[in-house]
């Protein structure tokens, strides 16, 4: 019997030390949503939902339920923001507003994120997951420590005049530090920072596709050829130009330089 109870144990840490995983972040985007009286609450609520005494049905049933944090951790604390708008506005630059479909711009923009957050999780993996699978820190420690990482990559993208205004609109005093920071003013303020440096990145993108568009128009004018549509010719010409940059490894490359340069 005891072989099986040692299996049985076994199993049960792997299963906690999924949800760990999901909860290094989600503890914090918990909070983010919550008032700033109930951050303590939140962070009870995840070390009692980590607690060994629950039965096995309760505590998968919070694993399972935690699942749904997944979508709103990639999209609001990672760089899949960025990654994603920067393709879909790559895509209206090319004049293909539905190729390549929205499938592969997510899942090319996944693969970018783990890239970029590669990193980040590698050290969460160091200070928290392992230490936790050793026996060594308890559920609430583990959440503690992983945050530190991804708290550390959110602060270094994040633009101090966003997060003033996050601390306008929520009325909260300026930090002291970069230790006091909250992450329910956080988050938002990295999430605004994404947005505008994917729009930036984009801008950027859109200049050469444009004038490639304008020096169309404006030959097709001069040869009075005013009923051939200018993104009949100036469609192919484009395609070529982003076939000889080798377009898409460069604007890959140039995405995750931008967080780790």
């Amino acid at each position: 019997m005891k072989p099986h109870a040692d299996v049985s144990a076994r199993g049960r840490r792997w299963r906690i030390a999924a949800a760990i995983v999901l909860l290094l972040s989600a503890g914090a985007a918990l909070a983010a949503g919550q008032a700033p009286g109930a951050t303590a609450t939140s962070g009870a609520v995840v070390d009692d939902a980590l607690r060994q005494d629950y039965s096995p049905i309760l505590r998968n049933f919070v694993a399972i339920s935690l699942l749904s944090l997944i979508p709103v951790m990639m999209i609001g604390m990672t760089a899949f923001t960025r990654i994603v708008i920067v393709l879909s506005l790559l895509r209206h630059a090319l004049g293909l507003p539905q190729t390549p479909p929205n499938s592969v711009i997510v899942a090319l923009s996944i693969c970018l994120t783990y890239f970029t957050m590669a990193p980040v999780f590698d050290e969460m993996n160091r200070v928290a997951l392992q230490p936790y699978m050793a026996e060594q820190i308890d559920a609430r420690q583990a959440l503690d420590r992983g945050s530190v990482p991804l708290r550390d990559f959110m602060i270094r993208q994040t633009r101090e005049s966003d997060l003033q205004t996050v601390l306008e609109m929520a009325r909260a005093p300026a930090p002291a530090t970069v230790e006091d920071i909250s992450m329910r003013h956080l988050a938002p303020a990295f999430l605004l920072s994404e947005l505008k440096t994917a729009f930036q990145i984009g801008f950027v993108i859109f200049l050469p596709f444009l004038m490639i568009d304008l020096v169309v128009g404006a030959v097709l004018m001069s040869l009075g050829m005013i009923m051939v549509p200018p993104a009949t010719i100036s469609l192919p010409l484009k395609l070529l130009l982003f076939i000889l940059i080798d377009g898409w490894v460069l604007v890959s490359r140039a995405l995750l330089n931008s967080y780790w340069t």
